[in-house]
């Protein structure tokens, strides 16, 4: 088989073979290629040492040089080259401890992961290698271990959360051997740092349907590894209130918050947001379950998870937030005081995400989409009460506490509590915000406490 070649590939390619030098296209590029999609990250492999493609370009960096990967920037792209290489043993369960050159393509191909991932396309000809039959999975929507899965997971212990992974990213099915080899890898997997896992966890997220990935990894054990407070949820029935259990139901919100296109953090909150009901799940006088207070120990429970995992802690606060404000219930005998404190709670920049991770739970309740009217209502509730009212702190105060001081109340506790008790009042009456009415409010408070 051949394939065309970017132009600006071919030129990059034509640099090693003035050398003398073989260069091929491999790894993801090529599987994208051959499935009809646009590769723009071009990894490449060479019989050329690191150091001779130092060398043979101007601009190099040596980002992986003990690996014998460096990466050539070149015409607006960033290039990764290796050299043809073997590994042997993986002591930690991720790198190899020894990295020895090879002298063909087809030995290098025989280190990868999977059979998609070990085809090379010969530069700047476009003749494609295939020596596992990489293709024909491919077009079977298989992902098949390169030789035998047992070691192949053995070396590297990210390799069984890349394969599921890729079955949602791709859709793809793993085949029987490659599913069943991961259990008895699972000990290298232990042995990942979390930085890997979130990676690869942040990939299964931003796929089109997550749930497929987590389905293979409670399959195959790697979500009672990675994720045991997701596991636990199976099993945890929600009659009265849900059709599915609590993974279930976590994995469809989580496949509707996927399906909305929204962000990362909504879409770890969408998966996460039940998984305190374990925990505070009792039965009730009526014979049905509930879960009270179930979103601040989900919150809880999110936030070690997330923690354990290594994810940056505004991303920790934000999905945890969103976690712990998800049961709201509006009712439009609301006053415009409980409105501007709802926003005040939430916060005005989180409420399309929150809105968001409501639809997605909605989603997951049932299976099927929420009526798209039923939030509405609060919608249009929110965005008056926004435009007519901007106190939301107590910097929006039209005083502040060197206003209290002036009018001779000592610095200190008081002080705070005042401020906390005009930003109340102005929340009930935002007509209240100005510096004079504020002020007589802010002297009768200080008498009440006084006379304590």
């Amino acid at each position: 088989m051949h394939i065309r070649i970017d132009p600006v590939l071919k030129e990059a390619a034509s640099v090693f073979n003035r050398h003398g030098k073989e260069v091929c296209l491999v790894g993801g590029a090529v599987r994208d290629i051959l499935l009809g999609k646009k590769a723009s990250d071009w990894d490449l492999a060479s019989d050329a040492s690191p150091e001779e493609v130092m060398r043979f370009f101007k601009r190099v960096i040596p980002t992986g040089i003990k690996h014998g990967t460096v990466t050539v920037l070149y015409k607006g792209h960033s290039i990764e080259v290796t050299t043809y290489r073997t590994e042997a043993d993986y002591s930690d369960g991720r790198h190899p401890d020894q990295v020895q050159y090879a002298a063909t393509i087809e030995e290098d191909l025989s280190r990868r992961d999977f059979t998609m991932n070990a085809i090379a396309v010969k530069l700047p000809g476009g003749d494609v290698i295939d020596p596992f039959h990489g293709q024909d999975d491919i077009k079977k929507r298989i992902i098949r271990c390169v030789g035998n899965s047992g070691e192949r997971f053995g070396e590297d212990g990210l390799r069984p959360l890349r394969a599921v992974r890729f079955a949602s990213q791709l859709q793809f099915d793993l085949d029987g051997e490659t599913c069943n080899a991961i259990p008895g890898a699972l000990e290298k997997t232990a042995m990942v740092a979390p930085e890997r896992i979130r990676q690869e966890l942040d990939k299964i997220l931003m796929t089109e349907r997550p749930s497929i990935a987590f389905g293979l990894m409670e399959q195959t054990g790697l979500l009672k590894l990675i994720l045991p407070e997701l596991s636990s949820c199976r099993g945890i029935d929600q009659k009265g209130y849900h059709k599915f259990d609590v993974l279930d139901h976590s994995l469809l919100a989580c496949d509707a918050a996927a399906a909305e296109g929204v962000s990362l953090t909504v879409r770890l909150a969408a998966l996460f947001h039940d998984i305190g009901k374990p925990v505070t799940r009792r039965m009730g006088d009526d014979g049905v379950w509930t879960f009270y207070n179930h979103e601040k120990e989900s919150s809880r429970l999110t936030r070690t998870i997330l923690c354990r995992i290594r994810y940056p802690n505004n991303m920790i606060d934000d999905v945890c937030h969103l976690i712990e404000q998800h049961m709201f219930h509006y009712d439009e005998v609301w006053s415009d005081a409980a409105v501007r404190r709802f926003i005040i709670r939430v916060g005005e920049d989180t409420i399309d995400d929150l809105f968001a991770l409501r639809r997605a739970d909605a989603f997951g309740t049932e299976g099927r989409p929420m009526d798209p009217r039923s939030l509405l209502p609060f919608r249009d509730r929110l965005e008056k009460v926004m435009s007519e009212a901007k106190v939301q702190s107590l910097k929006d105060l039209a005083i502040s506490g060197r206003d209290l001081i002036g009018m001779g109340i000592p610095p200190g506790k008081q002080i705070g509590i005042i401020l906390h008790e005009l930003l109340e009042a102005v929340i009930d009456d935002p007509e209240l915000n100005h510096r004079d009415k504020l002020l007589e409010i802010a002297g009768k408070t200080a008498e009440r406490y006084n006379q304590k």
